[in-house]
Parts: C-alpha cells; sequence; structure tokens
C-alpha cells in the first residue's frame, strides 16, 4: 500500500526510452503534449538540466491562465527524471522509463507535500495524469520516422 500522498500510474509506450526521454527534453514536443487534454502551454524557461528551472503558463480549455514555476531534480538520459513543483499544489514527479520488450515501461509517480493535498487534488490529478500520458503518446505517434529512427 501506498502513502496517501502518492499518486501513481503507469503506461507501456512502444517506444524506446531513447525516444521517450526526448520528447521531454526538447522544449518544443514537451510544449505540444504535456498537461491534461485540451490544455495548451506558453514556455517562458526551459532549463533541461539539473538544477534547471522549468517556467510556463498552462492554459485552460475554460480560458484559465495556470501559471507553473518547476525545477529538474534527477535527469538520468534514458532512465528517470525527477521534477520538483514549486507551484502550489507542491508536489515532486518522479518519471522512470524501464526498457521492455514492448518498448518502454514508464512510470509516474507524484509525491505530494502532505496527504491532504493529495486527497484534495486526486480527483482531477489522477485523470489529468492519464491524459497528459495519452498525450505524450500522442505526440510520439505523430513524430517523423527520423525522429524514432534516431533513438534505435
Amino acid at each position: 500500500m501506498h502513502a496517501d500522498n502518492i499518486l501513481e500510474t503507469s503506461r507501456i509506450l512502444p517506444y524506446t526510452p531513447e525516444a521517450v526521454y526526448a520528447a521531454f527534453a526538447s522544449a518544443d514536443i514537451l510544449a505540444s503534449w504535456w498537461g491534461p487534454e485540451n490544455f495548451t502551454n506558453t514556455f517562458e524557461v526551459f532549463q533541461f538540466k539539473t538544477g534547471g528551472h522549468w517556467k510556463f503558463v498552462m492554459h485552460g480549455p475554460d480560458g484559465k491562465n495556470y501559471d507553473n514555476e518547476m525545477e529538474f531534480i534527477t535527469l538520468i538520459p534514458n532512465s528517470k527524471i525527477v521534477i520538483k513543483h514549486h507551484s502550489v499544489p507542491h508536489f515532486t514527479l518522479t518519471i522512470d522509463l524501464t526498457v521492455i520488450a514492448e518498448g518502454t515501461y514508464l512510470e509516474w509517480t507524484q509525491a505530494f507535500d502532505d496527504s491532504e493535498t493529495a486527497q484534495a487534488v486526486k480527483h482531477y490529478a489522477e485523470p489529468a495524469n492519464e491524459q497528459n500520458l495519452d498525450k505524450l503518446t500522442d505526440a510520439l505517434d505523430k513524430m517523423p520516422a527520423s525522429f524514432h529512427q534516431m533513438y534505435y
């Protein structure tokens, strides 16, 4: 059993960990899929390096804007990404990528600073996380063959 402050999801992606990692490492690619369904992004700062900052505005389908400030805590190429979300709600997102026969097993673990926050946002965060992974899969599906050939 997991702690009450943690939300988790996972997905098997038919792509190499290198291709999946590249979808996080490229600001243009990441901006195209990050966030729940029907949300878009405007990146202001994107420093994909350990200790690097990521500042962006997420635009909701209702016209509302959501400011986000994050920091890349750990980057292990093709294996792990750890991001600290400094905006409310505060959490640390860990993305683990594991090679499997089908491609990549992606684990998405969102650890909130406290159980109360995790339980308060769970009703929208869990489906939003799934939608985020749906959008990642769609973005990878739409990448040209030359993109995927770079990572085989």
